[in-house]
């Protein structure tokens, strides 16, 4: 209702609507990015408390994992991504168990699933939530757009992936069906 009140006295006094152009938006007034990914510290796979301000300098890829999911072979290409492409990219795995109840295990029983069955060595972290009200404060970051200045989107399922860049900053979003070693993965990484 105020906005048709703003608008019906700017018209009547004499502002045309080819003037409405030049008023600002919430869009060109936004504030910029508040912060990177470095200023969270998150509890590893052991509940060892883990800043990931110790990944400066190298891009993450941030994927949301399950140890009973369609994409779990996808354990296989992340270690292979991994082992590849370490020296440009570390890859973070937060088990999750949001979808499906696909992630019903503890820390130490998903640790010891990941290292039997696909050799993970990447960095693994403790179970988080990440969509919901209990969303862990990185899954929250990583999903608003007014805070990491790219990225709006919360993961929809297991294995959805982040992008963050050399400076801990989010610069795309991946879901689920794009595999960890798949061309468009791989070149955003290497560039």
């Amino acid at each position: 209702m105020k906005a048709f009140v703003i608008l019906g006295t700017l018209l009547a006094s004499g502002l045309s609507f080819s003037h409405l152009s030049s008023i600002p938006t919430m869009t060109e007034t936004s504030t910029p990015a508040t912060g990177t990914v470095y200023d969270f510290t998150v509890n590893d796979i052991t509940g060892k408390p883990v800043k990931l301000s110790q990944y400066k300098g190298k891009k993450l890829l941030i994927v949301n994992t399950a140890s009973e999911c369609g994409y779990t072979p996808q354990y296989k290409e992340l270690e292979e991504l991994y082992k590849k492409h370490g020296s440009k990219v570390t890859v973070l795995g937060f088990p999750a168990n949001n979808f499906g109840g696909q992630e019903p295990g503890t820390n130490e029983q998903i640790s010891t699933f990941c290292e039997k069955n696909y050799g993970v060595t990447f960095p693994l972290f403790s179970k988080v939530s990440v969509k919901g009200e209990d969303t862990a404060p990185l899954y929250k970051f990583l999903a608003d757009k007014s805070r990491n200045g790219a990225v709006g989107e919360a993961p929809s399922w297991n294995f959805c992936k982040y992008l963050v860049d050399e400076q801990g900053h989010v610069v795309a979003f991946y879901p689920s069906k794009v595999k960890p070693m798949s061309e468009e993965l791989v070149a955003a990484i290497l560039k």
